[in-house]
């Protein structure tokens, strides 16, 4: 599964603390955090000030101001020395009174005039001198940057309310629509919250399949069954446009998470891990090694026509393994990280080429023929460099059912799709800036003129307004190309949605079955073991003897037992090995157990692979602490 599902969230890795922040205000319970992370010569920091300023007279002490550190000496030379200033009246108590009056003068900030202020305020000047100069005073400083970069910090200013950061407009009233909490922005604030928990899109994937679980073996199952296999679609049954369910589920919504999988593969192999050939060998190797073991291992196992699930123990579920490995954090070295994401993508290829070669459902020719036939519309489209949406999705949707029609897994649509989807080379910064910088200056003047006049007249009603409006639509869409902007606005669905209704129709098996029996104990264990111990087993040994043999170098900083624990969390299955089940098996015991299976050796893999990186995060902990 690609590793791009989920959202990115940014929240504060350290909330507020009154012992050691600058607060102001907020003495309400419950009263609203607004953290400012600012550098004192920013422009763009001291436009912002007033609206916070305003935003504080408005709520009063229902809000609580925080100012932290990030200064850009590069950009702005003299910002460290005032944020070490304001650090040091802060030692006197008298922090906010350097901090208002810093915002209230116009730069260029001479040291002498600060000095002069600080003198005002009747404070120990010694003591101001030592504490300026103090590594106290650096560290702090520093340690404000640091955690800012750390929390999502990428310029100044940058807004975080309530401990997630705020990415809307920068005025008054929409600040004051996010600090005033009205349901829906609290609704948004605590998604945005919990889609930036690493374990996010795992968690809604377990709530999903657990629901599925109780549906399918209480008194709830016969609606469940029901539900599933009701047929639903355009046209008599059993022809192109009606499927059950369940089969809608399966190859109607996973074409969107094969498209988000497409995308994935697509940038890894032009500007990510896979791009660099020496690098992407390890994770290729890996991740063969990895479908080939737990296929042997379940081949041995089962014979006749239970071999046909040789695939059920191939496919990783990245989702919870790069979920699980960020729960480390910094205990894991991010070279870990990147590996294991590359091989996620090379697995994903695999799933997606073993459904297209070893699962059709009887080819149609002429239907296959048609499915040819809207891919090339699709390379025209995008050799013709229509970056419009509406026609990749017409065609994207024919080509669904052409190859539902053929007898070809209908959500290989999706990979096709993000193949062709147009690319934009990353845009001149400059130009882009002028466009915006003009449009608001433009709007600026207007608004002063119209103030001037005093006729009650409304900005937003001048013909500039629009033109300012397009322009600036325009440099903000020009900095995400078509792709970019298909996965944005698919990802946090797929992750929160799509997956989560495929996983519930796809889970519900029914418990009661019996494993044990002649013809599906084989099943059962084959499955467990090809996923608990057949695919580190193979990750493991194709890796140990791709850098034996120097066609490949380990990834940086990786020790064998952080290895040893991610390959065994690459054992964790669900979603895609769930498809193969129900590819592989259709209907009958044989898919409930391989599932089964799928459910109890996806729980060991994460077990035991987390214990392992448990104790080689401890282990490397305790060596850096000594």
């Amino acid at each position: 599964m690609a590793q791009h599902l989920a959202p990115a969230g940014h929240t504060l890795r350290r909330g507020v603390d009154r012992a050691r922040d600058h607060v102001r205000g907020g003495a309400e319970p419950g009263a609203v955090s607004l953290i400012l992370y600012a550098d004192y010569l920013c422009p763009y920091c001291r436009r912002l000030v007033p609206v916070i300023r305003r935003l504080r007279q408005a709520l009063g002490d229902r809000l609580a101001y925080v100012f932290r550190h990030a200064p850009n000496e590069r950009a702005h030379p003299g910002a460290e020395f005032l944020a070490r200033a304001a650090e040091a009246a802060g030692r006197q108590g008298r922090f906010w009174e350097l901090h208002d009056w810093l915002y209230q003068q116009e730069p260029p900030l001479k040291q002498e005039d600060v000095l002069a202020f600080v003198r005002s305020l009747d404070l120990d000047m010694e003591r101001f001198a030592r504490d300026l100069e103090s590594d106290e005073a650096r560290r702090r400083v520093e340690e404000d940057l640091a955690e800012g970069r750390r929390s999502g910090v990428t310029g100044t200013p940058t807004v975080f309310i309530d401990a997630v950061r705020y990415d809307g407009a920068w005025d008054f009233h929409s600040l004051l629509e996010a600090a005033e909490r009205p349901v829906a922005a609290r609704v948004q604030r605590s998604a945005r919250a919990f889609a930036s928990l690493p374990a996010s899109g795992g968690m809604v994937l377990l709530l999903a399949a657990a629901a599925a679980l109780v549906c399918a073996n209480t008194t709830l199952a016969p609606y469940y069954r029901m539900f599933i296999g009701s047929s639903f679609g355009i046209g008599p049954p059993e022809r192109m446009l009606s499927m059950t369910v369940g089969a809608w589920f399966s190859e109607g919504l996973l074409a969107i998470f094969f498209l988000l999988v497409g995308l994935d593969i697509r940038r890894e192999l032009s500007v990510g891990a896979l791009a660099d050939r020496r690098a992407a060998i390890l994770p290729v190797l890996a991740a063969i090694g990895g479908v080939l073991a737990p296929a042997a291992i379940y081949l041995l196992l089962n014979r006749d026509a239970a071999a046909t699930g040789w695939s059920v123990p191939t496919a990783t579920d990245i989702a919870f393994t790069l979920g699980i490995l960020a729960l480390f954090g910094d205990r894991i070295a991010p070279g870990l990280r990147v590996f294991v994401a590359a091989l996620a993508v090379v697995d994903d290829i695999l799933s997606v080429l073993t459904l297209a070669i070893f699962y059709p459902r009887g080819f149609a020719p002429t239907w296959l023929l048609a499915a040819v036939g809207a891919t090339l519309l699709l390379f025209a489209l995008n050799r013709w460099r229509v970056y419009a949406a509406w026609p990749y999705v017409v065609v994207t949707v024919a080509l669904a059912l052409f190859l539902h029609a053929a007898g070809v897994h209908a959500a290989l649509a999706g990979v096709i799709l993000a193949a062709f989807l147009p690319t934009l080379p990353a845009p001149a910064v400059t130009p882009l800036l002028a466009q915006a910088a003009t449009s608001l200056a433009e709007l600026e003047h207007a608004e002063h003129e119209a103030k001037a006049a005093g006729e009650g007249r409304r900005i937003e009603q001048e013909p500039i307004w629009e033109w300012a409006s397009r322009n600036l639509s325009a440099a903000s869409a020009r900095l995400l190309s078509p792709a970019d902007r298909i996965e944005r606005a698919v990802a946090p669905w797929t992750a929160y949605v799509i997956l989560p209704l495929f996983a519930f129709s796809a889970t519900g098996v029914d418990l009661h079955v019996d494993v044990w029996s002649s013809a599906t104990r084989a099943i059962l264990i084959g499955v467990i073991v090809g996923l608990v111990i057949g695919k580190p087993l193979g990750i493991a040994l194709a890796s140990w003897l791709a850098i034996r043999a120097r066609v490949a170098v380990p990834p940086d900083g990786v020790t064998l037992r952080d290895f040893i624990g991610a390959a065994v969390l690459c054992g964790v299955g669900d979603t895609v090995a769930l498809l193969m089940a129900d590819q592989a098996f259709h209907e009958g015991p044989e898919t409930a157990v391989a599932k089964i299976g799928v459910l109890v050796g996806s729980t060991l893999a994460a077990i035991i692979g987390a214990a392992v990186l448990g104790v080689g995060a401890g282990a490397t902990a305790q060596t850096r602490s000594g």
